[in-house]
This record gives structure tokens, C-alpha cells and sequence, in this order.
């Protein structure tokens, strides 16, 4: 049983707004960190367990991703019928005994189905986050939040690579996860003693099959949360790419070396940005507003982007490629947190599950489509550039479809 008839409200939260913030944003960044602060390690990874091929390498982020999508199908309903908190510590538990088996684990393919697993306890951290933050707030209010959530959340991608070179200072890659334990544990204990269920009890809905069937149609069939899930699918298949492929352009190509996490902390530090200022000017400008304005901005710089790669048989210099990459992903801040929260919005009487859906649908499509990115990678940035080119096209497209063909419409002033 759910202990949802405690449920609290925004205004009975027994933390403050800015250690709520904190905290949703610390449990977000559990998954970020899963993943960028072994970007370094990703060589010596391979080496150590005999991968050959350097491409092959990028499985140990796409197995990851894979389980933190599927999961999600699962903890939205689970967390509708038997609260946040549960589900949520379930999740964590999961996540930091996966992280410390990879420790001793002998062989690559064991280390994929490790991070599967990883990735699945990761998963309840994103969807129940997402579910607690529409429990308390809606509307701009709740596109607010999620934009300082978003910017806390960015601080781990600056920091991660740059911690994970350190990490490797005093030893091999295998520290680098039981550090990654470590966090998830003293975040857990935070989450177990400040965090109460919010759940209400006339949202608790039954956990049967024909309930969570429901419930997806209810997702499936909502035009504007279905085109703004699948805009963001492919948003975010671009930056899976990316950082499928992080490694081997910053190294490989720019041989950045031990200076790759300071130019992937640059980029980072642009989205954290964009992110603190859509917080700013999400109340007063509305959710359709800035991320239309930056949906079209990022095409821009993504069609500049690409003739300019196109344009020479050689590399771009690396200063005017970290200044089209910054811009775009600029862009990108604006519009993720903007996007998630209008495709939530219509879904709130079904916030875990409407969560779940939509989360599996932008992650296990964003992976694959990252993937399909990653692996094109022939020695050339042109395939991400490419990528990012194509996605944000098919994101515009979904986006004409939601709003029925008119951008920065306000269907209502409170988004």
C-alpha cells in the first residue's frame, strides 16, 4: 500500500524549494553520471578487456541507455499504485550493486549486461523524479522548476569527465564505479530521510493490466504529448550520438587528450546556462515561445554547422567546432526542458505513467538513433554534424504536427 493519503503539497514540502531543486536534480544526474565520468576511461576500458574495435566501445554507454529506457515502462505504474518513494529507493538499490559488481567483472560482455542493469535501477530516478515534480507544480511553474532542475542536473556532465580522469590518477578504470556507488548511496540516504511521498491519493491508480494499458492509450492518443515525445526522441538522439562519439573526435580527431573533459565541460557549462535563463524567462515568454524560437535557431546553426563541414576534406579548426557545437547545444537547453513538460502537461491524472511512456519512448529511441550515430563515425565529425542536420528537421516536423501547423501559439496563459 501507497502511504499517498500523506502526500504533500508544494507549500507542505518538509524542505525548502532550493533542496528540492537540489535534490531532483541530484537524483537526475545519478543517470548523467553513469555515463560521462567514464567517457575518459572508454580506451582503457576496451583495452583491458580485450575490444578491438574502437566503435565497439561505445556499447558500454548504449547498453545503458537501453535498460534506463525499457525500465521506465515499468516504474511509472509501479509508482502510481504504490507511491514515489518505494519505487524510487527500489531503483537506487539497484543501481549502486550493478555498480559495484562491474568492479569485478571479467569480461566486456558481462560489463554490458551489468550496465543493462545499471541502467534499469537508473531508471526509476528519471521517471519518478519527472512524476514528483508534476505531483507539486503545473504549468510554467513546473517548466520553471524543471529549468533549475536542468541546471543543477548540467553541472555533472561539466564536472563528470574531468572527475573520471581523476579518478583514474590513483588507479584503473574499475574506480571509477565504485565512485559512482558512492554518490548514488550518500544521494539515496538524502532521498530516504528528506523525501516524502507526493503521490495524492485521487491519483493512485490500480496496478492491473488493463489500468496500465489504459493509461498508454491515454499517452498514445494525446496528440500533443505523443509529437512532443517524438521530437524529443530524436533532440536527444543527437546528443546520445555526441556522446557516442565524444571520445573519439575530441581524442582521435582534436587529440585533446588529457584536456577532452575540460572542452566536454565546455559545452555542458552552455546547456546549464541555457537552462538557468529558460527558468528566468519561461513565466513571462511561455514554454511555446522559447522553445519554438530555439527549435528554429538550433536548425540554423545546425545548417550553417554542416556546410561548413562539408565545405573541406579537412577538420574544421577546433575552435570554430566548439563555437557551433556551444550555440547549438545552447539551443538544445531551451528546448528539452521545454518540450518534456509540454508533452507532460495534458497528462497530469496519469503523471507516473504519462512519465514512463514518454520516457521510454525519448530514451530507447534517442539510444538507438544515437547509436545509429555513433557507429557511422568514420574518422569525421561529418556524421554527428549530419545528424544533428537531419533530427532537428524531424523534430520541427513533429512539433508542426502538435500545435496543427502554428508556432508560438499560446493555447493558454499558463503555458
Amino acid at each position: 500500500m501507497t502511504d499517498s493519503s500523506q502526500a504533500v503539497s508544494a507549500g507542505r514540502l518538509p524542505m525548502g524549494k532550493r533542496e528540492f531543486i537540489a535534490l531532483a536534480a541530484f537524483l537526475m544526474a545519478i543517470n548523467s553520471l553513469a555515463i560521462d565520468i567514464m567517457l575518459p576511461a572508454l580506451q582503457q576500458i576496451g583495452a583491458s578487456l580485450g575490444v578491438e574495435s574502437e566503435n565497439h566501445r561505445q556499447f558500454v554507454v548504449s547498453s545503458y541507455l537501453l535498460g534506463f529506457g525499457c525500465a521506465q515502462l515499468f516504474y511509472g505504474p509501479l509508482s502510481d499504485r504504490f507511491g514515489r518513494r518505494t519505487p524510487l529507493l527500489i531503483g537506487l538499490v539497484v543501481y549502486i550493486t550493478s555498480a559495484i559488481g562491474i568492479v569485478f567483472v571479467p569480461s566486456f560482455a558481462g560489463l554490458l549486461v551489468l550496465r543493462f542493469i545499471q541502467g534499469v535501477g537508473s531508471a526509476a530516478t528519471r521517471v519518478i523524479t519527472i512524476s514528483i515534480v508534476r505531483d507539486i507544480y503545473g504549468g510554467r511553474q513546473m517548466a520553471e522548476v524543471m529549468s533549475l532542475i536542468m541546471m543543477v542536473f548540467m553541472i555533472v556532465p561539466v564536472i563528470a569527465p574531468g572527475t573520471g580522469q581523476v579518478v583514474m590518477f590513483f588507479g584503473n578504470w574499475h574506480l571509477i564505479f565504485l565512485f559512482i556507488a558512492t554518490m548514488a548511496t550518500a544521494i539515496g540516504v538524502w532521498a530516504y530521510v528528506r523525501l516524502p511521498e507526493t503521490l495524492h491519493p485521487q491519483n493512485v491508480r490500480p496496478f492491473t493490466a488493463r489500468s496500465i494499458f489504459g493509461a498508454f492509450k491515454l499517452v498514445l492518443t494525446n496528440r500533443v504529448a505523443l509529437c512532443y515525445t517524438i521530437a524529443s526522441t530524436f533532440i536527444f538522439g543527437a546528443l546520445f550520438g555526441f556522446i557516442n562519439s565524444a571520445q573519439q573526435i575530441y581524442v582521435g580527431i582534436y587529440g585533446l587528450g588529457v584536456y577532452f573533459p575540460f572542452a566536454f565541460a565546455g559545452v555542458a557549462i552552455f546547456m546549464s546556462l541555457s537552462s538557468f535563463f529558460n527558468s528566468r524567462f519561461v513565466g513571462k515568454l511561455g514554454m511555446r515561445r522559447l522553445s519554438h524560437g530555439s527549435l528554429l535557431g538550433f536548425i540554423a546553426i545546425n545548417t550553417i554547422w554542416l556546410i561548413v563541414q562539408m565545405a573541406s576534406s579537412e577538420p574544421m579548426p577546433f575552435a570554430l567546432f566548439i563555437s557551433f557545437f556551444g550555440l547549438a547545444m545552447f539551443q538544445f537547453g531551451w528546448i528539452g526542458s521545454n518540450f518534456n513538460s509540454l508533452a507532460m502537461e495534458p497528462l497530469g491524472h496519469v503523471a507516473g505513467t504519462a512519465s514512463s511512456v514518454l520516457g521510454f519512448m525519448s530514451t530507447v529511441g534517442g539510444a538507438l538513433i544515437g547509436a545509429g550515430i555513433g557507429q557511422a563515425f568514420d574518422g569525421t565529425a561529418l556524421p554527428m554534424v549530419a545528424g544533428y542536420f537531419i533530427v532537428s528537421i524531424i523534430g520541427l516536423i513533429f512539433v508542426l504536427i502538435a500545435e496543427k501547423g502554428r508556432l508560438f501559439h499560446q493555447h493558454n496563459p499558463a503555458v
